[in-house]
């Protein structure tokens, strides 16, 4: 039988009970109904006229009285009235005659009632002794009559209890019968249940457990359901896959690990560290140059926690934030979200001061699930000692320059002031470049000096508590005369909340004019200084409304010596933005660039507010 049919097969068993149960209900609830029915219908009519021809027997008799009293002619009135109603009632209760004995019971009220007219009939033709006569006569036919139609309404009112007994009867019969036969229902329908829900799970938990064994890698698993139906196809299609399986594992097997051990000897080989950790940041493989780097041997290492092995605590963080956000950790150079946001480089001091800059790459699944980090690193010690060397020769050059500049400056000053008139213009226009030249000389050794000085930690820092909005107004005071030469228009938007800071007015300053002074050099018609407050920093944006600057520059714009290649020959040493970045960074700020080829440029950089400023 197929699992369908079994499992229909059981609702419909189940389903027939309860229809059965049901019926029996109905059955047994219209029995009900038959014997309430039997109650109004049988007996209400008689008892409604007997109570009926009582209250009009009760008005013929103050009728009566009234006439005794001497008021004949309402007397007579209102006992026909009466008369008439007792008569209709009479008559309905004749027609609706069911018990044994009740129309012997209508013939003698019939009968009494009669001999009550006669009676009061004699009483209104009397002329004396009427009230003996109401008391002889009229009085006890009354009570006879009365009495009589006290006897039809007690027949019917005893006929409507033992109705009601009746009915309470087959009301208890029917719930005991339907209760036992819902019990009934419900014992046969849990033992059906039983079996068919015991006929479908024993299958089911033996297909499970051997799922379970075949996901963990056990594939010598076989199934023995004895049975034609859905459950026993599939139990045969496992046991069918369960045997390609291990055909397959058998035959990748060598595959897998002629694979793995491919890999590893490509990591062995490599010249650079290299750790693969998983995504719970436990130590894959590690090669023995990064075995070295961290102190420790492959072998002791593989397994153990990344923790136990890097004790550099912001190359362990890396780690972690890679493997948590699946970003991965690249020492480009500045880029638009921050010129100096993050520092790759580890260094080891093993007799000699070594230098790594390091690269986290995350992996994962094409379903986007984590698998752990691979992390490179590269030895860049000659790369720092050839830049520190580049640093002392551009700091010697720029003192032995100086000495001979400021004598040529002083010279051509001179010559200009001396010879001026013995000048020819050709020979006054020379003299005129040699001093611009001899300036931008200066001005370029003096940057020189000053990056110099910032990069070897020689900077100092003279900071004062200030108003961001006084810099501002400083900054732009200061380009005041530039900005209208060039019909340029400078404003500032600053938030009213900004706290105070804590910085070296001059740095900063120095700072801004130059990030104003190059938005001058670019800006068609305005510049905008805005200055607002995040949280415990505040932030101060130089935007422009030039030419944009193209994305392969925005990367490297704070880079030494880099200047932006565009329409306008503007000029510059190529040092203003990387003396401002290091400016900033002293200050436990960041700097960085949004621009949109076409749509200008905005220059931002962040500074930390005081420690007794409220966030």
């Amino acid at each position: 039988m197929k699992l369908q049919a079994k499992v229909l097969s059981g609702y419909a068993a189940s389903l027939s009970l309860v229809v059965l149960v049901g019926l029996w209900g109905v059955f047994n609830l219209w029995r009900l109904g038959q014997a309430s029915g039997d109650i109004l219908e049988e007996n209400y009519r008689s008892i409604r006229a007997a109570d009926s021809m009582i209250d009009a027997l009760e008005r013929q008799d103050s009728a009566t009285l009234i006439l005794l009293l001497g008021d004949a002619a309402a007397g007579r009135s209102l006992f026909r009235e009466y008369q008439v109603q007792f008569l209709q009632w009479l008559s309905r209760a004749k027609d609706n005659v069911t018990l044994p004995g009740e129309a012997e019971i209508l013939t003698e009220l019939e009968s009494t009632y009669q001999a009550y007219l006669i009676s009061v009939d004699q009483l209104i033709t009397a002329t004396e002794e009427r009230t003996e006569e109401y008391k002889q006569g009229v009085q006890p036919t009354f009570q006879s009559v009365r009495d009589t139609a006290v006897e039809l309404r007690d027949v019917n009112q005893s006929a409507m209890t033992e109705a009601s007994e009746r009915a309470a009867n087959t009301s208890q019969q029917a719930i005991a019968s339907v209760a036992i036969a819902g019990l009934s229902a419900a014992t046969a329908g849990f033992i059906i249940s039983w079996i068919l829900s015991r006929n479908l799970v024993q299958p089911i938990k033996a297909i499970r457990g051997a799922t379970e064994q075949i996901a963990s890698g056990n594939y010598d698993v076989q199934l023995t359901i004895a049975s034609e139906d859905e459950l026993g196809q599939l139990a045969d299609e496992i046991n069918i896959m369960s045997q390609r399986l291990q055909a397959f594992k058998a035959l990748n097997l060598d595959k897998l690990v002629a694979e793995k051990q491919r890999s590893e000897a490509i990591i062995y080989s490599l010249s650079d560290g290299i750790v693969v950790v998983d995504d719970q940041l436990h130590i894959v493989a590690i090669n023995p140059v990064a075995a070295t780097i961290f102190g420790t041997k492959p072998k002791l290492a593989q397994g153990r926690h990344c923790l136990e092995i890097i004790e550099d605590r912001t190359l362990y963080d890396q780690l972690q934030s890679v493997a948590e956000s699946q970003t991965p950790a690249l020492p480009a150079g500045p880029s638009s979200q921050g010129s100096d946001a993050q520092s790759f480089e580890l260094t080891i001091e093993r007799g000699s001061i070594e230098h790594y800059q390091y690269i986290a790459t995350p992996v994962t699944t094409e379903d986007n699930r984590r698998l752990g980090v691979v992390l490179l690193l590269q030895n860049v010690t000659n790369l720092k000692q050839l830049d520190q060397l580049k640093s002392e020769f551009v700091m010697t050059a720029s003192h032995e320059l100086r000495t001979p500049l400021t004598g040529m400056a002083m010279s051509i000053d001179l010559l200009t002031e001396t010879a001026k008139t013995k000048l020819s213009n050709n020979e006054q226009e020379l003299l005129q470049t040699a001093q611009e030249d001899v300036e931008r000389l200066r001005d370029l050794v003096n940057d020189l000096l000053d990056l110099s000085k910032i990069e070897s930690g020689k900077l100092e820092v003279d900071k004062t508590t200030v108003d961001p909005r006084q810099l501002v107004e400083k900054a732009i005071e200061l380009l005041k005369i530039q900005s209208e030469d060039k019909q340029i228009e400078v404003s500032s938007q600053t938030a009213s909340n900004l706290p105070k800071v804590e910085v070296d007015v001059n740095k900063i300053t120095w700072v801004m004019t130059n990030l104003i002074a190059n938005a001058l050099r670019y800006a068609k018609e305005t510049i905008e200084v805005i200055a607002k407050r995040h949280g415990t920093w505040i932030s101060i944006a130089v935007a422009d409304d030039g030419p944009g600057i193209d994305p392969a520059y925005q990367t490297k714009i704070f880079d030494k010596f880099v200047q932006v290649k565009t329409e306008k020959d503007v000029g510059g040493s190529g040092l203003g933005l990387a003396i401002c970045k290091e400016i900033i960074k002293a200050h436990g700020g960041t700097i960085w660039v949004d621009s949109t080829p076409g749509h200008g440029s905005t220059f931002t950089f962040t500074l930390p507010v005081t420690a007794s400023t409220p966030a």
